[in-house]
């Protein structure tokens, strides 16, 4: 078991004939607009099939986003050697209940898939809960 001093998240990409997983390095030390950027930077090489292999190998954790094919919910799966692999889907307005009384909200569905040998179900709880508090409060990030 490696226990890893930064966090490094691949990204999926869709290419032509599958995906790939370009990894955002020491991603907690960087803004999320550098973190936008390198991404897009990685999405367009990828697409080209221009990524050296040290941008796509390795990594403790993944991202993969089928929101923007209009998919609700799914479950993805984890590549080694990432630990987890957080599935994204659509975001949508649904009815909610707030102050007892029907609400419209715009809602998202994620999924966390974690190997259970490196993190148990209250370590993935609580990244959920992290990520559920900054999307639900996106300034945050911004400091």
């Amino acid at each position: 078991m490696l226990k890893h001093r930064h966090c490094d998240v691949g990204v999926a990409v869709s290419i032509p004939g599958g995906l790939i997983t370009p990894v955002i390095r020491k991603a907690e030390t960087k803004t999320l607009s550098a973190i936008s950027n390198e991404m897009k930077d990685y999405a367009a090489r990828a697409k080209a099939r221009k990524l050296k292999p040290e941008e796509y190998q390795g990594g403790s954790s993944a991202v993969s986003n089928l929101g923007m094919f209009g998919i609700k919910n799914f479950s993805a799966v984890i590549n080694p050697p990432h630990a987890t692999i957080l599935a994204v889907g659509a975001g949508e307005k649904r009815v909610v209940v707030k102050d007892g009384a029907p609400a419209v909200a715009d809602m998202m569905s994620v999924t966390l898939s974690t190997d259970h040998r490196a993190v148990d179900g209250a370590l993935g709880a609580q990244l959920l809960a992290a990520f559920r508090s900054y999307i639900e409060n996106p300034m945050s990030m911004l400091v």
